[in-house]
């Protein structure tokens, strides 16, 4: 019989008691809530960049960008929502997510500390204690790669190495011979390569999902403009009429 693995996911809607100014925060949070990711994510965005020191969105964000397949992304917010929790409900989830990220790629070993860490904040949650169960069993049944390959890779090394010094001394001379004239070739395929190398371009799914993200930051901009705005109008004094 198969197993369903299910990978529960927690999300917190962290209080705002110290954060009044904060408008991004919950409005992610409605977003998250609607299941409309993306811009969930830009609001996160925005008050992590704006609320760096007090804001606690760094979670709030991983768990949106996890909802859209994007573990490895997901995983750098959860380790920093660990580092900036201060408390042990806080800390737990940060931990459980963080351990689903690492499920996400196979580094069962990973997420078996991380289900532990998160149990030692909250020893009674039922969905983290399931998780670190499976993630015991995935790494059992799939457990590292032992040291006897990197025995015998070692040992190949040591060997290559023995045959490249019998070379190299033969080679010496014809080496120092030759070395400023090589050292000026090297130079200048270096410097081509450098140019000449293409860069790295996105995948379609990321691109779109970034051009997505930057669309959802903008409108969230232009939309706290456009409030600004109409205050501003809204308290403007008006002029009394002319009597003719």
């Amino acid at each position: 019989m198969k197993k369903i693995i299910i990978y529960s996911l927690i999300f917190i809607s962290f209080a705002l008691h110290a954060q009044e100014k904060d408008k991004y925060l919950p409005k992610g949070n409605e977003e998250f809530a609607a299941k409309n990711y993306v811009d969930a994510e830009a609001n996160y965005r925005i008050s992590q960049a704006k609320f760096a020191k007090k804001s606690k969105s760094s979670y709030n964000l991983g768990t949106s960008i996890y909802k859209q397949n994007q573990p490895e992304e997901a995983k750098y917010q959860f380790a920093k929502a660990i580092q900036d929790a201060k408390t042990k409900p806080e800390k737990h989830s940060a931990f459980h997510n963080f351990g689903n990220t690492l499920m996400k790629e196979k580094n069962y070993e990973g997420a078996v500390q991380a289900y532990k860490d998160a149990l030692r904040n909250n020893p009674s949650d039922e969905q983290t204690r399931y998780n670190y169960a499976l993630a015991k069993k995935m790494l059992q049944d799939n457990p590292p790669k032992n040291d006897d390959k990197k025995d015998k890779d070692k040992n190949k090394d040591k060997k290559d190495d023995k045959d490249k010094d019998k070379d190299k001394d033969k080679d010496k001379d014809k080496k120092d011979e030759n070395k400023d004239k090589n050292k000026d070739k090297k130079d200048g395929d270096d410097k081509k390569d450098n140019q000449d190398k293409p860069q790295p371009k996105p995948s379609g799914a990321n691109k779109q999902r970034i051009d997505n993200l930057l669309d959802a930051v903008s409108n969230e901009e232009k939309k706290v403009q456009e409030k600004v705005n109409a205050q501003k109008v809204q308290g403007k004094p008006q002029k009394p009429e002319k009597d003719w």
